[in-house]
């Protein structure tokens, strides 16, 4: 099984799929800018898998270098800074990001303008020496976090430049069972599948839902 990290690990989604992945078999490593915060919430995590499950808390730096993959999973505003403090341990790994950059005001979620054009983007642009993929932008933490929840129903949009990396991403998403990865294009293409997230948080306040994506006729 890969080893993965979850920088930004200690928030809901990147928990949720650290959860879902350590369910899976993978040896999972919680990270945060706190290594005993991020050993405190991989513990507690622990707790609620079975034995045999492997998680573990660092430091992102830490985290970023022990693991085979990394997911970016932290909130925008901190997105730039780690990536540049962790660019070293990254080279050469698939680097997964799922942020969102999204802004709230009194009618909701809206979608904000990123300079490289998306997240994913700026994080190629910090990360030349990484394998850089989108994906899991649309998944709910609810549902990942939910014990009762066994199988989440959704699609999770895939894009990158590296065929390898993609695969090896798809591949990973259809360890957590009912979900499944399907290519989206490249990363000039991420910005929508970002956006789009905005679209979902309104779907869900309106509807009381946790919905995610199918693409059909794949």
């Amino acid at each position: 099984m890969t080893s993965l990290a979850f920088l930004g690990g200690t928030g809901d989604q990147g928990r949720g799929l650290a959860r879902r992945l350590a369910l899976a078999g993978h040896p999972v490593v919680i990270g945060s800018r706190s290594a005993e915060r991020a050993a405190t919430v991989a513990a507690a995590l622990a707790d609620d898998l079975p034995a045999g499950a492997q998680v573990s808390g660092a430091s992102n730096l830490d985290a970023a270098t022990q693991a085979e993959l990394v997911v970016v999973a932290v909130p925008w505003e901190g997105h730039a800074a780690l990536l540049t403090d962790v660019a070293e341990a990254l080279a050469g790994k698939i680097v997964v990001d799922c942020v969102n950059p999204l802004g709230f005001d009194g009618s909701g979620a809206y979608a904000l303008s990123v300079e490289e054009g998306s997240a994913a983007e700026q994080a190629a642009a910090l990360l030349p020496a990484s394998r850089v993929v989108a994906a899991f932008h649309h998944v709910s933490a609810v549902l990942l976090l939910d014990p009762a929840v066994d199988t989440i129903d959704t699609d999770v949009l895939v894009l990158g430049d590296d065929r390898d990396a993609t695969d090896a991403v798809q591949a990973l998403v259809a360890d957590i069972p009912g979900m499944r990865g399907v290519y989206a294009g490249r990363l000039r293409n991420a910005h929508q599948v970002e956006a789009l997230t905005a679209n979902l948080i309104s779907v869900n306040r309106r509807y009381k839902a946790h919905a995610g994506l199918r693409v059909t006729d794949v």
